[in-house]
C-alpha cells in the first residue's frame, strides 16, 4: 500500500486516463479486497443491492471496449485515430482512453438493481447515491494499492448491447459506470486546481 494519509489519499485519487499502465497485470485479490472495502460504503435503507461486474478476459474486454469507443464516437466530429490539432487536454485525454481501453486489464462495471424509467428525484438520488459511493470508496482503496482509475458514461449510451454481452439482467438491473483499473505509471498525482471555496459554499441558504 502507498503511504498516503486520508487527506492525501482524498486528495490525490484524480481520474486517471493517460497514466494507465496497460502492459502490467493487475492482481485478482487486490480488486477483491477493494470491493470489499467499497461493499462498506453506506446504501439507502442498508439494501446493499450494489453489484459489481469485473471484466478480466481479453475477448471480452473487448467487446465492451467496442460498446464504449462507439459511444465516444458518436460525441466526436473526428475519427478516433486521428489528433485534431489545438484539442483541448481533457479531450486529448478522453481520446486516448478510448483508444486504450480494449487494452486495460480491468475493467469495473458497478450496478444497482432497480431501473430508473420513471422514478422521482429522490428515489434516483437512492438508486445513485447507493452505489456511487461504493464506487468512489473503490477508487479510493485502488488508489491506496497503486492502482488507477476513472469514473466513465459512455458505455451508457448501449447499456443494452453491454448487459447482453455480458448477461447483466436489463429489465432489473442498472449499469451506472465503467471504470477502468490499471496499475499507473508514476504515482506522483497531486490535488487538482478548482474553483475558489467561497464560489461554491453557501452558507445557511444559497
Amino acid at each position: 500500500m502507498l503511504d498516503l494519509t486520508p487527506e492525501q489519499l482524498l486528495t490525490t485519487t484524480r481520474a486517471v486516463r493517460r497514466r494507465l499502465d496497460v502492459d502490467r497485470p493487475v492482481d485478482r485479490e487486490t480488486i477483491r479486497h477493494c470491493l470489499s472495502i467499497a461493499t462498506q460504503a453506506p446504501t439507502s435503507v442498508n439494501l446493499q443491492n450494489w453489484h459489481f461486474v469485473v471484466v478480466t478476459d481479453a475477448t471480452v474486454r473487448a467487446g465492451v471496449a467496442e460498446w464504449y469507443r462507439r459511444a465516444w464516437q458518436d460525441y466526436s466530429s473526428t475519427p478516433l485515430d486521428e489528433d485534431p490539432p489545438g484539442e483541448a487536454s481533457g479531450a486529448a485525454s478522453s481520446r486516448h482512453l478510448a483508444r486504450i481501453m480494449p487494452h486495460v486489464p480491468v475493467l469495473l462495471i458497478p450496478c444497482i438493481e432497480g431501473r430508473p424509467e420513471g422514478q422521482a428525484s429522490g428515489e434516483l438520488a437512492a438508486l445513485y447515491g447507493s452505489v456511487v459511493q461504493a464506487s468512489w470508496s473503490f477508487q479510493l482503496a485502488a488508489r491506496a494499492h497503486g492502482l488507477g482509475s476513472v469514473f466513465t458514461t459512455y458505455h451508457l449510451d448501449y447499456e443494452r448491447e453491454v448487459a447482453k454481452l455480458l448477461g447483466i439482467p436489463y429489465d432489473a438491473v442498472t449499469q451506472v459506470a465503467l471504470l477502468p483499473v490499471a496499475h499507473t505509471t508514476g504515482g506522483d498525482f497531486r490535488p487538482a486546481r478548482r474553483r475558489p471555496l467561497d464560489d461554491v459554499v453557501h452558507w445557511d441558504g444559497w
